[in-house]
């Protein structure tokens, strides 16, 4: 496929987060890319007005698109089961799992993504920051395990850690993924990892970063 005619769909679940999507959620519908792209949200079965929330922003914003996920189970694997539900009813090939949260740094990012998003990798991982946006190209899923592991484990632990460091220790903010690669990737989502095991995780990932900082793409943006 042309890179200048990939189709993205951004994906991300929510659960009670109305005030974000309503501060974050069109900084993301208001993306300036031209070959088109959508925004799919799984509500979790919020008991706050998130439904509301998507309901008036779906009228203002026909690329926005709402599903959620049946029977919620908190103590359960519900972020996959989530991701997974938003996956199947994207229109594109190419996937962006990210957090309403970490919003994008510019109104072009999908843009400059697609200038560079290396169609060889099996995923990559980007990490937001004060210059922009930062790219990991992964040409394996397992070499990405990892860090999906380790993230996705506990990802609320992290979430307002130093940004200056998330690169170095794999906290990335979005993941960018061919449909065709999901299944392999979401095997890893809510894995047991036991202290002696995590503990050569962070080292590994750390030891890794360090080695391919310089492979990784910085996309700066103004």
């Amino acid at each position: 496929m042309s890179k200048y005619k990939r189709g993205f769909s951004i994906i991300m679940n929510v659960y009670d987060q109305a005030p974000e999507l309503e501060a974050n959620l069109p900084q993301f519908l208001t993306q300036d890319y031209e070959p088109g792209f959508e925004v799919i949200v799984v509500n979790e079965m919020s008991t706050d007005n998130t439904d509301d929330v998507l309901k008036l922003l779906k009228q203002d914003y026909p690329n926005l698109y709402t599903t959620f996920l049946p029977k919620p189970n908190r103590l359960a694997i519900h972020k996959k089961h989530a991701l997974n539900i938003g996956a199947k009813a994207a229109k594109n090939e190419w996937l962006i799992f990210a957090s309403i949260n970490k919003v994008p740094a510019a109104n072009d990012i999908l843009t400059a993504i697609n200038e560079v998003l290396d169609d060889d990798a099996a995923l990559t991982l980007g990490y937001i920051d004060k210059k922009g946006i930062r790219l990991q190209p992964f040409y394996t899923i397992d070499e990405a395990s990892g860090h999906i592991r380790k993230t996705e484990r506990k990802l609320q632990n992290v979430k307002h850690r130093n940004t200056r460091t998330n690169y170095m220790w794999g906290r990335y903010d979005f993941i960018i993924i061919p449909k065709s690669n999901l299944l392999e990737l979401l095997k890893f989502y809510e894995h047991v990892i036991h202290k002696g095991e995590l503990l050569g995780i962070r080292l590994g990932i750390l030891w890794h970063n360090l080695i391919h900082h310089a492979s990784t793409t910085l996309l700066v943006t103004t």
